[in-house]
């Protein structure tokens, strides 16, 4: 562990808090460069970690530590000397305000794996998710929970974007979203309240341009208007949903919560709803359904090209209800 920005004893104190006092982790407090890969070269160790690539500069560059240059090349010479050597390099570096890799485009360009470590302040919980993977699928999500004693692996991360409800609540409706290959069961929460002569639509982790578009087609194929009222639509635990799949929940929930009257319990939907008001099939429905299924979830409505066969043994205990069209959900829902 090549630590740039703390001291050796500083990284010993939060070992000792940590428990691991006893590990193998050699701690090397350098930023230079030349004396980073002399150090690769005559340990071999099978990982290292350099914390941060921003603090590390090179003798043979005049610039100052987190320059554009000194960035590039001296990933360029830990990327060569990972290759030579055959340890596996992590290197952490800084984000911008915006969330997106301090530091020249190219330094991404240059790596195998590109992981972002995100997470909400009011939360004790992770996330790692891939950007770049030239091994795998990007958009992995690794979920964990900050603990007093380091991050700890979530081995039920749906039961986090869950809320916790005795009994079944007006305008929450469960989906189904993919995160690269994870299933992940999310709550869709809604709120429609009476507004003024100028109605607010705020969404909190979905597109708010998708949410009104969303609410066009209520309006038009289901006969459900909402000009006149605020709405407000939240991913609960702070997921972001960038994927369509949710427009089918969102629109059940915004639904419920206008009529007042609470879905079934152990309901989900997912499903794609075009500005016709078809509902398309939404990639790997079929194990979407199966996460929902091992989760206990007793009644989905999803598009009927996701609809498994009849008496598919995957799916016993869980009721499905194939819709064509977003007025056929209203119906369906309307009579469970």
């Amino acid at each position: 562990y090549v630590t740039g920005e703390e001291s050796g004893a500083q990284v010993a104190l939060r070992s000792r808090r940590l428990g691991l006092d006893h590990s193998q982790v050699q701690v090397l407090a350098e930023i230079q460069l030349e004396k980073i890969l002399a150090t690769l070269q005559s340990d071999r160790p099978h990982i290292a970690v350099i914390d941060s690539i921003q603090t590390v500069y090179s003798d043979q560059l005049t610039s100052a530590p987190g320059s554009v240059a000194q960035v590039r090349e001296c990933a360029a010479h830990l990327t060569r000397a990972a290759k030579a050597t055959g340890t596996a390099i992590v290197l952490v570096g800084h984000v911008t305000k915006e969330g997106a890799l301090a530091g020249p485009r190219v330094l991404e360009h240059m790596v195998d794996t590109v992981l972002y470590f995100e997470g909400d302040t009011h939360s004790s919980f992770r996330l790692i998710r891939a950007i770049k993977n030239r091994f795998g699928a990007v958009n992995e999500i690794g979920v964990f929970a900050m603990t007093e004693k380091g991050l700890k692996g979530v081995s039920n991360p749906s039961a986090i974007f869950l809320s916790q409800h005795s009994e079944p609540v007006a305008g929450s409706c469960v989906m189904v979203t993919l995160e690269g290959t994870r299933p992940l069961l999310v709550e869709i929460q809604a709120l429609v309240d009476s507004g003024g002569p100028s109605p607010r639509r705020l969404s909190v982790g979905l597109e708010r341009d998708r949410l009104a578009m969303l609410l066009a087609v209520l309006h038009r194929h289901a006969g459900v208007a909402c000009m006149d009222q605020d709405v407000f639509v939240n991913a609960v635990g702070g997921v972001r949903i960038s994927e369509p799949a949710a427009d089918l929940a969102v629109m059940l929930a915004i639904t419920s919560s206008l009529r007042g009257k609470a879905l079934p319990k152990g309901f989900i939907a997912f499903g794609e709803v075009g500005l016709a008001g078809e509902v398309r099939p939404a990639p790997r429905g079929q194990e979407r359904l199966k996460e929902a299924a091992k989760l206990g979830f007793t009644v989905a409505v999803v598009p009927k090209a996701n609809a498994p066969k009849k008496n598919d043994k995957n799916f016993e205990g869980l009721t499905i209800y194939p819709v064509d069209r977003i007025e056929d959900a209203m119906n369906c829902v309307r009579g469970l």
